[in-house]
């Protein structure tokens, strides 16, 4: 399968995605489908763009940074500009990752100290059993 044309449904079964996005996707300029009358066909450029649209999307990155290195896949130099934007912009997204998960860690220490004061207070208050 790896040369054929992929239909849609083959693509959202592969890729586990839906129709809507690989449409979405097509009109955000990152896929360019051969078409056939109504019909979508994926060709393997296709489906190595899409593999690393999700990628970037996981990573965090902008659709228009996805798309922009997308398009330096074709300059002739080897990939190496793509190869070295894709770095910068993945160093910079680690960046902000590591910044969003140490402040969620404080947040998480913050919390879990607030509930065990309040756990303390509240076996404070409860009412004494008359015995």
């Amino acid at each position: 399968m790896a040369t054929e044309l992929m239909t849609i449904r083959q693509m959202c079964d592969a890729f586990d995605v839906t129709p809507r996005t690989l449409r979405f996707y097509e009109q955000k300029e990152l896929l360019f489908p051969q078409r056939e009358g109504q019909k979508r066909w994926y060709t393997r450029r296709d489906r190595a763009r899409l593999k690393l649209i999700l990628r970037g999307k996981r990573f965090g990155f902008s659709l228009e940074d996805i798309r922009q290195l997308l398009d330096l896949y074709d300059l002739g130099d080897g990939q190496f500009t793509q190869f070295a934007r894709s770095h910068e912009i993945g160093r910079d997204r680690l960046a902000a990752m590591t910044a969003q998960r140490d402040e969620l860690n404080e947040a998480i220490e913050d919390l879990t100290e607030q509930l065990r004061w309040a756990e303390k207070m509240m076996a404070q208050m409860q009412p004494r059993k008359a015995g």
